[in-house]
């Protein structure tokens, strides 16, 4: 890492609740600054936080140490280019090559010594300038409404309730007390605690971040989960009330096939791409979408940012309801999802699991179910087959992944 940004560059850091992500930060630290740059450290904050501040406060690189929606023993690294982007593919690879031993063709490595050496600099600052930022987006007071908040004791912990109570909601908060261990028991993987809450309390609404905050499940009125295929169907319609929605929104291939027809009915064609939000927003770039998301959460407003963010989505959709005097259900009318089922199967090798007999064995299962499609992918993060399977009913659907995870178990 040290060699491949050099002397004099400024680095922000940022990261999660995990244990391990301390200890991440510190080896980041000590390697930046042996290579002579600068690194800047946001300490507990969001991924976005980090893209946000990348680009308004000129750094070179940003760094968030997350391993996102995974379990607190799962870790990882997240680069963002000078404009907050992710890295593009050729760029992913340069460093991939380096950290096997590879180094590209002209790098240099070596330390830096006595005045070369870089700095550490605390930068609170720039999540407390985040925070602002946030309450600056909404249109509207949402005084009178009462919401719940999970922040899956992730990144969100210390600043959602802050935005929604300086924007006048009343916040329930469950979520919010991070030990290390805890990050993802709740929050968008498993809302289940945030439908109940919404739904005891008689809660307007409520939203779930993962243990970065870069996805958002939405809860509405009756307990009832609003994925990210529901959440892209109020903010379109919420763009095109105000005269920023494009022609074009993006989706992924895990995204319901009613959106699509929903959104075209309302003169909005959807731009299909593999999952990643780091995709769809190569996607909205070609496209030049406004709007675009996955299933799991992650939306993309492009007037906002480069990535997915959750507090920037539940803002949006809470301003929708309320500017319009709206309940989150009400937004939803036109939109009926298909069924729909998912399951992730743990497998020794993906890579092996993953091959061309597995996908002709889930074309015959589509076909005799009758189903409309199945979509099989490997995790990028875990040892994992993701399925997914659209069909006439719920239990044709879990007919087909029933069959597909007996045959990847070798019955």
């Amino acid at each position: 890492m040290g060699g491949y940004f050099g002397r004099g560059a400024r680095v922000v850091i940022g990261k999660d609740t995990r244990r391990s992500s301390y200890m991440l930060e510190y080896s980041l630290v000590s390697g930046l600054t042996s290579a002579g740059a600068d690194a800047y450290i946001m300490h507990v904050t969001t991924t976005a936080s980090v893209s946000y501040i990348t680009r308004t406060d000129g750094f070179d690189c940003g760094i968030m140490i997350s391993a996102s929606h995974n379990p607190f023993y799962d870790n990882g690294i997240k680069l963002m280019g000078a404009g907050g982007e992710k890295p593009d593919d050729k760029t992913l690879a340069a460093i991939e090559s380096y950290l096997d031993g590879a180094p590209p063709e002209g790098f240099e490595e070596r330390a830096c010594s006595g005045g070369e050496i870089g700095r550490s600099v605390d930068y609170v600052s720039g999540r407390n300038r985040y925070i602002g930022h946030l309450i600056s987006l909404s249109a509207c007071s949402f005084k009178g409404m009462r919401i719940g908040l999970d922040c899956a004791n992730g990144s969100a912990w210390q600043i959602a309730k802050s935005v929604f109570d300086a924007l006048g909601a009343k916040t329930y908060l469950i979520g919010g007390e991070p030990d290390g261990l805890n990050i993802n028991t709740s929050g968008s993987t498993a809302p289940a605690a945030l439908c109940e809450l919404v739904e005891r309390e008689g809660l307007d609404a409520g939203f779930a971040f993962d243990g970065d905050a870069d996805r958002c499940i939405a809860v509405d009125e009756r307990g009832w989960v609003v994925d990210g295929d529901g959440e892209l169907f109020i903010l379109a319609n919420r763009l095109r009330e105000l005269g920023e929605m494009s022609e074009c929104a993006v989706c992924t291939v895990m995204s319901n096939s009613a959106l699509i027809s929903a959104l075209a009915a309302r003169g909005i064609k959807c731009a299909v791409t593999k999952v990643g939000d780091r995709f769809v927003y190569q996607k909205m770039c070609k496209t030049g979408a406004a709007l675009g998301g996955e299933k799991s959460g992650h939306i993309i407003i492009s007037k906002y940012g480069a990535s997915g963010d959750g507090l920037v989505t539940a803002i949006k959709l809470l301003e929708a309801a309320a500017e319009r005097g709206a309940k989150l259900s009400h937004l939803l009318r036109g939109y009926e999802p298909i069924p729909q089922l998912e399951r992730s199967v743990r497998v020794q090798n993906r890579e092996e699991a993953f091959n061309k007999q597995l996908l002709i064995f889930c074309d015959g299962v589509c076909a005799a179910e009758r189903c409309a499609r199945i979509v099989v992918r490997p995790s990028g993060t875990e040892p994992v087959i993701r399925l997914m399977a659209e069909g006439p009913s719920h239990e044709a659907c879990a007919r087909c992944l029933d069959r597909i995870e007996r045959y990847l178990a070798g019955r």
